[in-house]
């Protein structure tokens, strides 16, 4: 059974490298950092970033997170993970989304690419 954990609009991205990211609103968890702390503890996943009096956190991949978008469908990339703090905003990445999926499910990142690279092009 999947319990949702949080919510994440995955409002920034870099398109080429099929990338998105964004910023976490975790629910019912008092700290992020022990929350994710003992999750990899727990499930061996490897802690890139542990400051542990600053409530700062960066993990390796999660394989088992579980993303989805508001119509059930899982957002898959190769790696997914985690970094922040307590004191102030977690975020999650998710590297890697294949294409054509990439550019179905986040069309406003790919058309924002596209607009900034027809523009760039225009200016030379």
């Amino acid at each position: 059974m999947t319990t949702k954990k949080g919510a994440t609009e995955l409002e920034k991205a870099d398109t080429p490298m099929g990338v998105v990211f964004g910023r976490v609103t975790l629910e019912h968890i008092d700290s992020g950092f022990d929350f994710f702390k003992t999750y990899c503890v727990k499930n061996n996943i490897v802690i890139i970033t542990d400051y542990p009096d600053d409530k700062l956190i960066g993990t390796a991949d999660i394989p088992n997170l579980i993303v989805v978008n508001p119509n059930g469908i899982e957002i898959r990339g190769q790696v997914t993970n985690i970094e922040g703090m307590d004191s102030d905003v977690f975020e999650i990445i998710i590297c890697g989304i294949s294409y054509p999926f990439f550019e179905e499910e986040f069309p406003h990142q790919v058309k924002y690419i596209m607009t900034n690279s027809k523009t760039s092009n225009d200016d030379r």
